[in-house]
């Protein structure tokens, strides 16, 4: 049973600093009402975060009806890399409102096109030929047809050259094909019959996995009894969402090699990672390798439903008119605000911004791993994403995840003024820090020395029970 925040409001120390600002008890009292009423009619699942009710955002600060302000860690989930509610953005969203283009279908627009040719233009020196862009709504609709893209052109070489190979501990989506790509088992149990063309191989992380050659990757199919030139496609998050984690270089570009000489096609997952979160503006580029499809999503838009599947022409072109489409893909609307989420993502610099700032991230929590190293094993990441892995590791190096230390800070954090995810699902004991791109070093100081307060607090509250 995953881990539920307090509903009862609680009397929390007052906060007032430039960035956080909390005058109630939290959760405050008159939101109550509302909580209760999002329990009575939506299901469970939706209620995974903390108790606040999201009135408004602007920049790096979340807001709620009542007051309260709060320093985002989080950027939504990873979706708001320029910042929340960008003047741009919301200035084209509008113009397409206003010439009431709410709705096209696969009709052309001038907003669809400018995002797609962005995209193609964005992603072309490093995809190495010809470039495409397939606009829709969701990550899981990116992944599922990086999948239906990655089986027709492995079966159009062989009717048997359909295995998608994914790593355990990956994350690609909650529809059918992308949980089957996942893995964590326990998240796919509901599928029943699982298709066994779908296999999951360790991935390097150095933490989980220590065996970070491309052997591994080698030795399981094998194990598995998969050949390689049955393999369609391998699908790999350019880092491993629920923890932040990065591979090797050099198994990167082995796997890159593998991929070419079975004619398998290399999807790297930058629904999380994409559009300089890293310090880079794709972070499959720290590996210098040539994808042939990448799954766009989350900070493409900076918060309307946008996402895509780009890469190889060829591949893109399979599928004849008609046969490959999304209803509200392309919406007019995201499109024009996703168009200028981007030309300020450039303009600005901001993927230059988040190496810099990330290193003062890095340094802030590396600090605060060694003054609790026997309760957080690893900080892992690049830029402005981080993930604090929580937990002790045992003398013969098998790790020991302690999420209920995770989720007790990340409340704790809540009741101080910074957001956070829950670090329940995917991310298990991992906190994963994410702040705009745009944050400032003194906002990411304030934030590093919450935390501490807060890992104090909760590990002082475990010696004194």
């Amino acid at each position: 049973m995953a881990p539920q925040f307090c509903t009862t409001p609680v009397p929390v120390p007052p906060v007032h600093t430039g960035y956080r600002h909390i005058a109630t008890p939290l959760p405050v009292p008159e939101s109550l009402a509302l909580l209760e009423e999002m329990r009575a009619c939506e299901p469970r699942s939706v209620d995974c975060q903390p108790p606040l009710v999201w009135h408004g955002a602007q920049g790096v600060q979340v807001y709620d009806p009542y007051g309260n302000i709060w320093l985002d860690f989080t950027s939504g989930v990873l979706v708001t890399n320029i910042g929340h509610c960008q003047p741009e953005m919301v200035q084209a969203a509008r113009a397409e409102l206003d010439a009431h283009r709410f709705f096209s279908y696969c009709f052309a627009t001038e907003p669809r096109i400018r995002l797609a040719r962005r995209l193609v233009d964005m992603l072309q020196p490093h995809i190495g030929t010809a470039c495409k862009a397939f606009i829709m709504s969701t990550g899981s609709e990116a992944t599922e047809n990086a999948l239906k893209l990655a089986r027709a052109h492995g079966r159009s070489l062989h009717p048997e050259k359909n295995v998608i190979v994914s790593f355990d501990r990956a994350f690609h989506g909650r529809t059918l094909g992308a949980q089957q790509m996942g893995g964590y088992p326990a998240a796919k149990s509901w599928i029943g019959n699982l298709d066994p063309a779908f296999v999951q191989v360790p991935f390097p992380d150095g933490l989980h996995c220590t065996d970070t050659s491309f052997n591994l990757f080698s030795r399981r199919l094998a194990q598995l009894g998969i050949a390689p030139q049955r393999v369609a496609g391998v699908i790999m998050e350019s880092y491993q969402g629920g923890g932040a984690s990065f591979a090797p270089e050099e198994y990167v570009r082995e796997l890159r090699s593998f991929c070419s000489r079975h004619e398998a096609l290399l999807i790297m997952d930058e629904v999380q990672s994409g559009f300089g979160r890293t310090g880079r503006l794709f972070a499959f580029e720290h590996y210098g390798i040539a994808p042939d499809l990448v799954c766009l999503g989350k900070a493409v838009s900076g918060g309307l439903p946008v996402s895509a599947v780009a890469g190889r022409a060829d591949v893109l072109d399979m599928h004849d008119p008609g046969s490959m489409t999304s209803t509200h893909g392309g919406n007019p609307v995201a499109c024009a605000s996703a168009a200028a989420n981007l030309e300020v993502l450039l303009r600005d610099g901001l993927t230059e911004a988040a190496a810099a700032t990330g290193h003062i991230l890095r340094q802030g929590l590396e600090g605060l791993r060694q003054r609790h190293a026997g309760h957080i094993m690893a900080i892992h990441g690049r830029g402005m994403v981080q993930g604090i892995h929580v937990g002790r590791t045992e003398p013969d190096g098998t790790p020991c995840p302690d999420g209920a230390l995770a989720f007790d800070v990340t409340e704790r954090a809540f009741r101080k003024g910074l957001l956070l995810f829950a670090p329940v699902g995917t991310g298990g004991a991992t906190i994963k820090i994410c702040p705009p791109l745009i944050m400032q070093p003194d906002a990411v100081l304030e934030g590093i020395d919450v935390l501490t307060q807060c890992f104090d607090e909760a590990l002082s509250a475990e010696t004194d029970r």
